[in-house]
């Protein structure tokens, strides 16, 4: 990955990725094929949170193992922990396993989520998933349009997002409010800056998988592990703020 930040900052500085919008049917295939196995994940992350909530609510045994057991740590660090997996062996993968393997990620990421159900009330579940992804939308529509130079966003928003990492676990133990609200005020700036920062640069790595059709299809699949990362932290973000507790 920082091999592909130089090559994006040099491609974005020397016009490598400019093209004229609109004209490029490659690039809009490319894009689109990302934001596809974007959707499908978020399809499967949502029917694999409601099915464990639904299951945990008829099932007092499952719900004491999901939410009461030393498995919840298990399970709330398991989508962390495959994300790391899946980027060091995507390389060695096909496209079609590369995109099972992101799917079985969006369902752990599900299981692992599936507490919102439980402290927020559906429906402002459902109005701050709909708030998300008309901001994501038109974040990613500013990275894919603008012909602003966004690299150098990329080691101040690394930077801030290690933070965040940091800060949340701490705040996990410490449980402070004013912690979590700075943590949340942060983590939304910080992810609408990445929803953009990440739309520009899967943009220009398409100069470089344009002529190899495997190595387009692992990308398309690594990009919309990167794109559906930026919606779910954006989305859990702004439930800290809009969501109504049950």
């Amino acid at each position: 990955m920082a091999e592909y930040d130089r090559r994006y900052a040099t491609a974005v500085r020397t016009g490598a990725g400019a093209r004229v919008e609109g004209i490029d049917a490659g690039l809009r295939a490319f894009m689109l094929g990302i934001y596809n196995n974007m959707a499908m994940g978020l399809v499967v992350t949502g029917l694999a949170a409601m099915g464990t909530y639904y299951l945990a609510a008829t099932n007092a045994a499952i719900a004491q193992a999901i939410y009461g057991s030393p498995l919840r740590w298990v399970i709330m660090f398991a989508p962390l922990l495959f994300v790391f997996a899946f980027s060091a062996g995507v390389n060695r993968m096909s496209p079609g396993t590369a995109r099972l393997t992101f799917l079985a990620f969006a369902a752990v990421m599900g299981i692992s989520l599936s507490w919102i159900f439980i402290v927020f009330t559906g429906a402002s579940i459902t109005r701050t998933f709909f708030i998300t992804a008309a901001a994501f939308g038109g974040l990613s529509l500013y990275g894919y349009t603008t012909q602003r130079d966004l690299s150098g966003w990329g080691s101040f928003l690394i930077m801030g997002l290690i933070g965040l990492i940091l800060a949340s676990l701490v705040n996990l133990f410490l449980a402070s409010s004013a912690l979590q609200f700075a943590v949340s005020v942060i983590g939304v700036l910080l992810f609408a800056g990445l929803t953009a920062y990440d739309t520009q640069r899967l943009k220009v790595m398409y100069d470089y998988v344009a002529n190899d059709t495997v190595a387009a299809g692992r990308a398309s699949v690594m990009g919309a592990l990167q794109l559906y990362l930026d919606f779910i932290n954006l989305f859990m973000f702004l439930l800290q703020f809009m969501g109504n507790r049950e």
